[in-house]
């Protein structure tokens, strides 16, 4: 598959949104990292295309539904615009984790569906999470796993065991200007 498309790969909660351990239930507990908007925007700008790709379990487990997390990503998108940011498109895996579904990072079933959609390869993609699924997930389908501090990111470094390639960052800004050459 050819692999010429400009193609990031995002994690939401913790890389563009501030996460929580209750989960992301509705659009009033959605607010951006700072920088994380106008760090896409710059993607967008720069001629990427930007995927996001993120477990969603709380739809799994009953803590919001469709149209919750819908208006959530209402939201983002229209946050983003203000800023001249787009995303391309979303994957979520709505499953919990003792279902043993493939999509569910860190297995690569997103990230195949993305390769498809876009009719791309996937080695050397940055991709950019907060958590070692993330990276293993990136890692396994020849991503280039990149790991920011926010989110669960700290925690993340801490606990060790990060894929060999993986580049760590303080947030997504710091992330997009290593991935943007000249910025």
């Amino acid at each position: 598959m050819p692999t010429s498309l400009k193609l990031v790969i995002l994690d939401r909660d913790g890389v563009i949104n501030v996460d929580s351990d209750q989960f992301i239930k509705s659009p009033a507990e959605w607010k951006p990292i700072p920088g994380s908007l106008e760090a896409i925007a710059m993607l967008t700008h720069s001629g990427y295309r930007v995927v996001v790709c993120s477990n969603q379990s709380g739809i799994g487990r009953g803590l919001l539904d469709m149209a919750a997390l819908n208006a959530i990503n209402d939201k983002m998108y229209k946050a983003l615009a203000a800023f001249g940011g787009r995303i391309d498109a979303l994957f979520y895996c709505p499953h919990p984790a003792e279902t043993g579904c493939e999509c569910r990072k860190p297995r690569p079933g997103m990230y195949l569906d993305i390769a498809r959609r876009f009719n791309t390869g996937l080695a050397g993609v940055p991709s950019v999470g907060d958590s070692l699924r993330d990276l293993q997930a990136a890692a396994n389908v020849g991503c280039r796993p990149m790991l920011v501090l926010t989110g669960k990111g700290g925690k993340t470094r801490s606990a060790g065991g990060l894929p060999e390639s993986t580049l760590v960052f303080d947030d997504l800004a710091a992330a997009v200007r290593a991935i943007i050459p000249g910025h």
